[in-house]
């Protein structure tokens, strides 16, 4: 079975770009510990004993399931170095991380560069950034939950009732919706944008990395029959852009939309006048359309008082470009978060007017 696990993953990879070698697949699809990774035991000996990390740390969590009951895997937890600097740590924000559709947990720190990316940002910040919690949107590789409730679990009900909770009373993460954003690439995109969306009261910002416009199983009707049973309230319920519309004004919520691009880096949201059926500027690299959904739902975002806006970078659909975008995204996202020691960084059509 892991041999066909393997075979799999590699067919997989030359798709949206896995792995570098195939002992990095292997090593990734049998969960081998991860570098920089410690357990919870650790962690507390640390603490007590007033050990601060040069770098930061990543930690596996078994996440309860009380409010949801959704089985997932084995989840990780990334605290930077300044997590360490008191007992108890600083209440620092917090940052959910979703992978694509065919997911590990670990994905964002393997393939999506993620570690290097928050690493990185924190040596440069005295070691604050936020927390980041990998989380379990699907429960197996293959299980295309598309972070909804519906006939493959209650998938949403596991990332908005369990996770919070277990992040303030284990690692003392700030409990304030300011404080708490959402970031995903592809399926995990569409998941930061809905799950924001639908939850205020939970996040004020999000990161959506060539997401799609709403929770994807196929066509409209397909997706309705295969995640919601053939509920259309229930589809309904999980769209962003009919959330929005029954949702009106929001305060204090802003996004970040990235998309790939053949050519350069640019800002986007002004370059049009987008709306929901617009069809994609540059198909090459975005197979789906995921640059019109980033378009319309940033309109419909600003509409109704997000702040957001769509961006580029070159490449194309694959784990390299969500680690590019992460990269790119992740000054404005801490700052917008409140991190200690960081400067303020505005989205990038707002150059001129007030951070957010």
């Amino acid at each position: 079975i892991p041999l066909c696990v393997l075979c799999a993953g590699m067919a997989l990879n030359g798709w949206v770009g896995y792995f570098p070698t195939a002992l990095a697949a292997w090593n990734q699809l049998t969960s081998v510990p991860l570098p920089d990774q410690i357990d919870r035991l650790r962690v507390t000996e640390m603490q007590v004993a007033g050990t601060k990390p040069t770098k930061g740390v990543v930690v596996p969590v078994d996440i309860d399931d009380n409010a949801s009951h959704f089985p997932h895997r084995r989840e990780l937890v990334y605290l930077p170095p300044a997590w360490f600097n008191t007992n108890p740590p600083p209440r620092l924000p917090a940052v959910m991380m979703i992978s694509s559709a065919f997911n590990t947990p670990a994905d964002w720190l393997g393939p999506g560069g993620a570690f290097t990316a928050i690493d990185n940002f924190a040596a440069a910040h005295h070691g604050f950034s936020p927390v980041l919690v990998f989380v379990d949107p699907t429960g197996s590789f293959d299980n295309d939950t598309e972070c909804v409730n519906g006939t493959r679990g209650n998938a949403a009900d596991h990332l908005t009732k369990d996770i919070e909770p277990f992040m303030v009373s284990n690692f003392g993460v700030s409990a304030d919706r300011a404080n708490w954003g959402v970031a995903g690439w592809s399926m995990g995109g569409t998941c930061a944008v809905t799950l924001a969306v639908m939850h205020p009261e939970l996040f004020s910002a999000f990161v959506d990395i060539a997401g799609d416009r709403s929770p994807n199983g196929g066509s409209k009707d397909q997706t309705v029959a295969r995640l919601f049973g053939g509920n259309h309230d229930a589809w309904a319920a999980f769209d962003p852009v009919t959330v929005m519309t029954k949702h009106g004004h929001y305060d204090g919520l802003s996004g970040w939309f990235d998309v790939p691009s053949s050519t350069e880096a640019r800002t986007v949201a002004q370059e049009a006048n987008p709306t929901l059926t617009a069809s994609s500027s540059d198909p090459a690299a975005n197979p789906e359309g995921q640059d019109a959904a980033a378009n319309s739902l940033c309109a419909v975002g600003t509409a109704h008082g997000i702040a957001c806006a769509v961006v580029t970078q070159p490449g194309k659909h694959d784990w390299p470009f969500a680690a590019q975008a992460f990269a790119a995204a992740l000054p404005w996202l801490a700052s917008a978060l409140g991190t200690p020691n960081t400067e303020p960084v505005r989205l990038p059509q707002h150059a001129t007017g007030e951070p957010h």
